[in-house]
């Protein structure tokens, strides 16, 4: 049976159906599609005001290359600036091929590019030195909690550094649904609170950071890098499979499957929710120690930079945060489950 002819030229034979829509696409038409998506995104939300210089939180897969690509295609009728700023986080045998991959896009779409490290920033500090250190203290299988909130902070001062006045990152509406369902199962209030909208307006000195690709569904980010032939880096990284968000993964295929709303419904929700007065977390403050945003007397960064180099590693994430307050031995715990693989395959076309 010979394919549709696209909904939109009328012309070309449809290549795709869109996975929510249903409607039947040629390549040129979708991708023509997702970029007026993003744009009408980005200008309904006042993300990117004319002018704004937009630090592009640059990893080398698919979610960043495809917001660097569509952010470049939109500067002009946006007038902002692009500067790629991309973290080393100091993983062996992972973050240089990815890094190789950003510095391709950097050459080939003539974009300024600056790579800051975590060994630089944080006083010698890798994530495979972080993997070694929280090895045996029953904190191994929360390498991504370390990394997610080291990389925030690594990229704040990446974004500082090329004067940048907005940061701009590649989550997409699966990964926001994810972290929705993340939090209500670890029942973190205060996350949950802070997690609607499509970005921050920048409090406490910080700057302004949004996610174009929000309301973009992670199929469709594939089927726009497969359509516009983008050069990305797809392979997990090494400390993923024990990551917490697997879990959320798996369950948000099987709501999917049952509901194909599901993600959407669930990036909503988070703009909606109003928490009773009692639930609500206080207003933020300055950190201590670096002076950046925190709700404690030190900010997460550097909580857990502290616990690292007192040889008691110690999370800053989760009910009750308990492992900011812990004084007995870190092993005393015990093991925790992992959770299964967070990766997820890259279909074939």
């Amino acid at each position: 049976m010979p394919a549709p002819q696209c909904a939109s030229c009328r012309k070309a034979r449809a290549a795709l159906r869109r996975p929510r829509s249903g409607q039947a696409l040629c390549g040129t038409c979708f991708c023509a599609a997702f970029e007026a998506e993003v744009l009408h995104t980005v200008v309904a939300g006042r993300l990117l005001p004319p002018g704004a210089v937009v630090a592009v939180g640059a990893s080398g897969g698919k979610d960043s290359t495809v917001l660097a690509h569509v952010l470049r295609e939109l500067a002009p009728r946006l007038a902002i600036s692009l500067h790629l700023v991309a973290v080393d986080e100091g993983i062996g045998g992972y973050r240089d091929a990815a890094l190789a991959a950003v510095r391709r896009q950097a050459a080939r779409w003539e974009l300024p590019l600056t790579v800051v490290a975590y060994a630089e920033l944080f006083g010698g500090w890798t994530m495979d030195a972080v993997a070694r250190s929280t090895a045996g203290s029953g904190r191994s299988r929360s390498c991504c909690t370390f990394c997610g909130v080291l990389r925030r902070r690594a990229l704040e001062e990446g974004a500082r550094r090329v004067g940048a006045t907005h940061v701009v990152t590649g989550h997409n509406a699966d990964d926001m649904a994810e972290t929705v369902l993340m939090n209500f199962l670890r029942g973190d209030a205060g996350r949950l609170a802070r997690g609607g909208g499509l970005g921050s307006p920048g409090e406490g000195g910080a700057l302004p950071r949004c996610r174009p690709l929000q309301l973009a569904s992670q199929k469709e980010v594939v089927l726009y890098a497969h359509f516009r032939r983008l050069d990305y880096f797809s392979e997990e990284c090494v400390y993923a499979p024990e990551a917490f968000r697997g879990h959320a993964r798996e369950l948000l295929k099987l709501l999917e499957a049952a509901r194909p709303s599901a993600v959407l419904d669930l990036v909503h929700s988070a703009e909606r929710l109003a928490l009773a007065p009692a639930a609500r977390p206080p207003p933020p403050g300055a950190c201590s120690r670096c002076g950046a945003l925190a709700s404690r007397a030190l900010c997460q960064a550097c909580a857990l930079l502290d616990g690292l180099n007192r040889g008691r590693p110690r999370l800053a994430i989760g009910k009750g945060r308990r492992g900011l307050d812990e004084e007995g031995p870190p092993g005393r715990r015990g093991p925790q489950p992992s959770g299964p693989p967070a990766s997820e395959p890259i279909p074939g076309f």
